[in-house]
């Protein structure tokens, strides 16, 4: 039975405007959660490959539909059968985009379990908050970021580790070479302290107990509305919170996606760049679920930075789609190779995780010949509520209009709708609105509101029903596409001897969009921009450090004590200006 019912969408200006093969409303879906998703793929494209996992100097190695589907199936015995899990139960996941991460997650989902991504970026304390915020029982982690663990592991309710290499699945020759580059060359491979279980053991284990009749049992009970991810994001306090995205809000995403660029994708005829982390809600959904589910085979790239990372991707394969944010596609257009010899194959990008750059977008149709799709969503929205459909009408500097059965508005602070061209804050409903914050009923509370979710971004509408983001969230940063608390650095400031105030914000920056930077109001004796970079960089990830810190008498504040973030952002850019009049 279908569990989303056709329902028709109230009259607004962007039903006018959607391509003539596109359906405004989502068509029935019957697909019951995320695992029948991918066994259908798996059964339609058996034989195709699926994922091609390709390094910085070629090297690569793939996995075919049904491989990913047997060895998923054994990793989801190995959960339940050998380890014992119950359904519901949270399983971390903390690895780079690599053959193992599609085995991994669609294993976690197929066995009735929780998936968690986490950033491998992250320290040991936000690691730590994560895995004690989410309950998980079994981290699967990468062998590269294994030194946190005795840290971390006390401190949580983990149980299981299962350590994965990069060159999982590759030809022994070449992940021989890989390993030894790894420990030789870039000396990325400490040495692992706690006990643990290698990837491969684990499937070898899962293999022996797994049936087909067993694995469709691990599912019974699981629907729509169950619990398929937590997928951490930060909130306005700082602190950060589990969005919990349920079967039905994934799927009905990733079928949205689909239904909205209709004729162009086409099954089993793409090739997908993936080069933004699969551990992030876009790429996943995007990327691991959509072109999953129409046969597309994903080229997964474990870094790309820095841009050359992606040279033999584009040289060896015929790549129809990307996939990235601003500052990536900026990225590439200042290569040679890139801009000298442009990818013959393409038909369109979607951009997401950030504003698009109107100059990007417009340079990379100039290179390319082919469109950047921005989009537009959240965590909290599995993510995509929106984009600028192909094949219909085009709207630079747009996120442009809401995708199948989902609508959106701008409200005014008591939640009456403005006038179009008014700004107003943006909510939104649909499907793939997730069911709410991870054991924090008050967060919920305050963004979820008679089924609408409040962004709490500031939009405007025109009268063709194209939306364009004014300001995003107020004080958030976004740093290469990762979203950057000012609580989460502020706190961190707060804790160096010395700093009596603290406020941060984010200032524009050319290579990563945006940069941190911190105002200090200090005591004597001042502790150094230096020290307080040096303890940034022992407490938060690399992207949250701010890049300049500058130190000031005070800070202005509101009748209540509130730091005024507005106004550092206001002097930040006063100052800019005048040193580029000078």
């Amino acid at each position: 039975m279908p569990y989303l019912e056709r329902v028709e969408m109230p009259q607004r200006p962007w039903l006018d405007h959607y391509p003539a093969d596109v359906d405004p409303v989502l068509q029935d879906v019957t697909l019951p959660h995320v695992p029948a998703l991918a066994r259908q793929a798996a059964s339609t494209y058996a034989n195709t490959i699926a994922f091609t996992q390709v390094m910085a100097n070629g090297m690569n190695g793939s996995l075919k539909y049904r491989e990913v589907d047997v060895h998923s199936d054994n990793f989801a015995a190995y959960l339940r059968e050998t380890l014992g899990l119950q359904q519901g139960d949270r399983v971390a996941v903390q690895i780079p985009n690599s053959l193992a991460y599609p085995i991994v997650a669609f294993g976690v989902m197929k066995a009735g379990l929780v998936l968690v991504n986490t950033n491998p970026l992250y320290t040991a304390s936000e690691m730590t908050h994560q895995f004690k915020d989410s309950g998980a029982k079994v981290l699967v982690v990468s062998d590269m970021f294994a030194d946190r663990l005795p840290e971390v592991l006390p401190q949580t309710d983990i149980e299981t580790v299962v350590t994965v290499r990069i060159s999982e699945f590759f030809s022994p020759v070449v992940a021989g070479v890989i390993r030894l580059v790894q420990k030789v060359w870039s000396r990325t491979l400490p040495k692992i302290t706690v006990p643990h279980t290698s990837f491969q053991a684990a499937l070898k284990m899962g293999e022996k107990v797994c049936t087909r009749a067993q694995a469709e049992s691990y599912l019974e009970g699981v629907g729509a509305d169950s619990l398929a991810a937590l997928q951490y994001t930060g909130g306005t306090t700082g602190v950060s919170k589990g969005a919990m995205l349920t079967h039905g809000n994934l799927v009905s995403n990733t079928l949205q996606l689909l239904q909205m660029n209709g004729e162009y994708i086409v099954p089993g005829k793409e090739t997908a760049l993936t080069a933004l982390p699969l551990y992030h809600i876009f790429a996943f959904t995007v990327n691991l679920l959509g072109f999953y589910h129409v046969g597309a085979r994903n080229l997964l790239i474990p870094t790309p930075r820095p841009p050359s990372n992606l040279k033999r991707a584009f040289e060896n394969y015929k790549i129809t789609w990307t996939t990235g944010v601003n500052t990536l596609f900026n990225a590439l257009l200042n290569e040679r190779w890139f801009t000298d010899s442009p990818p013959k194959h393409l038909k369109a990008s979607a951009a997401g995780g950030m504003s698009l750059h109107e100059s990007v977008a417009k340079r990379w149709r100039d290179v390319t010949g082919t469109p950047i799709v921005e989009g537009y969503g959240l965590t909290e929205s599995s993510p995509v509520l929106s984009f600028n459909p192909l094949g219909g009408m085009f709207k630079d500097n747009s996120i442009g209009i809401p995708v199948p059965s989902t609508e959106m508005a701008c409200v005014d602070e008591n939640g009456k709708e403005v006038a179009i061209g008014e700004p107003g804050e943006l909510i939104a409903r649909g499907p793939q609105i997730m069911k709410g914050y991870w054991n924090r009923d008050d967060e919920t509370k305050n963004t979820l509101k008679d089924g609408w979710l409040y962004t709490g971004d500031i939009a405007q509408m025109d009268s063709d029903g194209y939306f364009t983001i004014v300001d995003r969230k107020k004080d958030m940063v976004i740093v290469s596409g990762f979203n950057v608390y000012p609580n989460d650095v502020e706190e961190a400031i707060a804790a160096v001897p010395g700093v009596l105030e603290v406020g941060v914000i984010g200032v524009p920056d050319e290579k990563s969009g945006e940069a941190v930077r911190a105002f200090v109001v200090a005591s004597a004796p001042a502790p150094t921009a230096e020290a307080i970079q040096a303890h940034c960089r022992e407490t938060l990830s690399a992207y949250k450090v701010p890049s300049t810190i500058v130190f000031v008498d005070e800070l202005p504040k509101s009748p209540i004590g509130k730091i005024l973030r507005r106004e550092l952002r206001d002097h930040a850019m006063s100052q800019t200006a005048s040193t580029k009049g000078a």
